[in-house]
């Protein structure tokens, strides 16, 4: 693929632009591949659809990719990893989050070192047991990260994004991001995470449950507040989205993990995955996750269904070979869903024996970010109540949010 002159002297007049708390942002420039935005006309550009903009800053360097199934280029949904090679980058390994590089590892499974079996390229880890590849890291030049977030805190790859930019500081070494829309990105909603007590690998930052943010933007928090170790900061360059903004919706044009299979499910995450403190099933064994909700009693609601086994959705199956009762929420609206304790509520409400509704606390409190939900929902607390609750804090996180925002806001 032949690179434009123009294109090129932009890309080398950005290298050289000041950076901000440890990043820069690339400007936007004309792009050959995208995905229409959904309801709208105009063409969105991720940041890896826009190869003028980032290869001149690959060329004559080692590098290493953090990346999955999501990591696309242009409508044909070519493999970042692909059209890398294509253009003859010297590309090293690459890191692979949960769920593995093409995304069939089940949640919570560990992700082992591996070669891809289509490319030949060394594969590492940073999920699990392999949280740390110094070595690695100190054997390339520069770092690329595109994963597709879905805008939760408990999903997992904004903790990947953590770990690289971690080594990336430690070793010196440059991290360009490609950045993606945000499917939830027109919410900033749920409890902050501030105790250490609760950080965890699904609660790594103190950030809000729908964090509103980007990849990109998040990278700018995490050297902006200085959440590194030691309060080093990570030289960060951005690749933007072009043509989205906070307010649009963005359907995915690949599903990001097993059980988030379309755009319904994404939206509804983080509204249902608190039941993953519970033995509630979230439909993880069907054909609809996170777009059913039942447990073992038609106390839960008249809708049935017996979740089995299913690729991605095998070893960790609530209710697996049972009938269970509860609610169908396939027919919703996907763009009208916003966070809600709606469900967990009913549920809790429902349940005959309340004592033996949190089944894993301590994961629901990690979840959560904080004990103080659990308390509250066992206290019986509305939503409106609970949310009280959490005011002061969403205000100070939101706050915050608005110094490293790349995009217009939503409000």
């Amino acid at each position: 693929m032949k690179i434009n002159l123009y294109f090129f002297a932009l890309a080398i007049c950005c290298v050289f632009s000041k950076a901000y708390a440890g990043y820069s942002t690339m400007p936007l420039g004309k792009a050959q591949f995208g995905n229409p935005a959904v309801g709208g006309g105009t063409e969105i550009l991720p940041g890896a659809d826009q190869l003028p903009i980032y290869l001149p800053l690959l060329k004559g360097k080692r590098v290493g990719l953090m990346g999955n199934q999501t990591s696309i280029v242009g409508a044909d949904k070519a493999h970042l990893v692909d059209v890398l090679l294509q253009e003859n980058v010297n590309l090293k390994f690459a890191f692979a989050p949960e769920h593995g590089f093409r995304g069939d590892v089940e949640r919570g499974e560990q992700v082992h070192n591996a070669v891809d079996r289509k490319t030949g390229l060394p594969l590492y880890s940073l999920y699990g047991g392999n949280e740390k590849q110094d070595s690695i890291v100190q054997s390339i030049d520069v770092m690329i990260f595109d994963l597709q977030d879905v805008g939760a805190r408990f999903y997992t790859y904004i903790t990947s994004l953590h770990r690289v930019m971690e080594l990336c500081a430690k070793h010196n070494k440059e991290l360009i991001v490609l950045d993606r829309p945000n499917p939830c990105g027109d919410q900033v909603d749920g409890p902050v995470r501030k105790q250490d007590a609760f950080k965890s690998t699904v609660s790594y930052h103190k950030i809000a449950m729908l964090h509103g943010l980007t990849i990109g933007e998040l990278a700018r928090m995490i050297n902006g507040e200085k959440w590194l170790d030691r309060g080093r900061k990570c030289k960060v360059t951005v690749v933007p989205v072009k043509n989205w903004d906070h307010s649009m919706s963005y359907d995915l044009p690949v599903i990001p993990s097993p059980s988030l299979p379309n755009h319904l499910s994404v939206r509804l995450y983080a509204s249902l995955c608190l039941f993953e403190g519970t033995d509630i099933s979230v439909g993880r064994g069907t054909e609809w996750p996170f777009q059913v909700l039942g447990f073992d009693s038609p106390v839960y609601g008249d809708f049935s269904f017996m979740p089995s086994e299913k690729m991605g959705m095998a070893k960790h199956v609530e209710g697996k070979g049972q009938l269970l009762y509860g609610v169908d929420l396939r027919n919703l609206d996907p763009d009208k869903q916003q966070f809600s304790l709606q469900y967990i509520l009913d549920f809790y409400a429902k349940m005959p024996d309340k004592s033996k509704f949190f089944t894993r606390a301590e994961f629901f409190d990690k979840l959560a970010g904080t004990d103080l939900l659990r308390k509250q929902i066992i206290a019986g607390k509305t939503e409106n109540e609970i949310r009280d609750s959490w005011k002061k804090d969403l205000k100070a996180y939101k706050k915050m949010r608005k110094r490293y925002l790349l995009y217009p806001d939503f409000e």
